[in-house]
């Protein structure tokens, strides 16, 4: 089993910036991406960003290139998404997410993780 605890949310105005992070533990060994999802009231969870933790490979979704970063610091098992130039539609819970799986096709959908933190909520306000 792999845990994973996220931090670093809030309520931020419309261009701000935020860092998420996100701390894995347990059996980490087998992680090879780490992913960031997140859900909109009302709506389905869309993937975000995405990093092999090996090589560091990034994937982006459209809607985020450009604005966040995604990171990892393996000696702290840690993730992190830098999100610049916030938009109120960037308001969601954002989750991170860990699978054995290599990033080699992007990894976008959520069902190839099996592992999920609770979720830190990101507010914008216009």
């Amino acid at each position: 089993q792999v845990q994973l605890v996220e931090s670093g949310g809030g309520l931020v105005q419309s261009g701000g910036s935020l860092r998420l992070s996100c701390a894995a533990s347990g059996r980490t060994v087998s992680t090879k991406t780490l992913g960031w999802f997140r859900q909109a009231p009302g709506k389905e969870r869309t993937f975000v960003a995405a990093i092999a933790l090996t090589g560091g490979s990034t994937n982006y979704a459209d809607s985020v290139k450009g604005r966040f970063t995604i990171s990892r610091d393996n000696a702290k098992n840690t993730v992190y998404l830098q999100m610049n130039s916030l938009k109120p539609e960037d308001t969601a819970l954002y989750y991170c997410a860990a699978t054995p799986m290599a990033i080699t096709y992007g990894l976008p959908h959520q069902n190839l993780y099996p592992y999920w933190g609770q979720g830190t909520q990101v507010t914008v306000s216009s």
